[in-house]
C-alpha cells in the first residue's frame, strides 16, 4: 500500500475524533482498532452501537479505498451479537466482491482477545472513478 493512499484514509477527521487506529491496510482488506474509552459507552455502560458501527465503517472505507479508487458507502447493515468486553475492539474488513463500480465488504468486529465476535457489518460501496 503506498503512503499517499494511507494519508487519504488517515485524513478522516471523524475517525481521529473517535480514536480509531489503522492497524493494517491492503488491497481489499483492512484492520482498525479502537481503544474503548468512557466516551464510547452508552447509558447502561456498554459500548454504544454507533461507536461499533463507526469502527466497522472506517475499516470498510480503508479496505475499499486501498486500491486508489475513491469509494463511498451506499448501503450498510450491522448485527450485534455480544456486548464488547475488554479494553479494545478490532475490526477486520474483507472484500467479498468487486465490479467496475460496486463492491461488497464484510467487517467482523472482535473483542480484545480476537476470540469473541461482537458484531458483523456488511456494506456496499460505489467507486466514483
Amino acid at each position: 500500500m503506498d503512503k499517499e493512499k494511507i494519508v487519504i484514509i488517515e485524513n478522516d477527521q471523524f475517525a481521529k475524533l473517535v480514536g480509531l487506529e489503522l492497524v493494517k491496510v491492503d488491497l481489499g482488506y483492512a484492520e482498525v482498532r479502537m481503544a474503548i474509552q468512557e466516551k464510547h459507552l452508552n447509558g447502561v455502560g456498554i459500548v454504544q452501537g454507533g461507536a461499533i458501527f463507526t469502527l466497522a465503517d472506517f475499516a470498510f472505507a480503508a479496505a475499499a479505498n486501498a486500491g486508489g479508487k475513491v469509494t463511498v458507502g451506499i448501503n450498510a447493515n450491522i448485527n450485534y451479537f455480544k456486548p464488547a468486553k475488554g479494553k479494545t475492539l478490532l475490526a477486520k474488513a474483507t472484500e467479498t466482491s468487486s465490479g467496475r463500480s460496486l463492491c461488497n465488504y464484510t467487517v467482523d468486529i472482535f473483542d480484545e482477545d480476537n476470540a469473541v465476535l461482537v458484531a458483523k457489518f456488511t456494506a456496499t460501496g460505489f467507486s466514483k472513478n
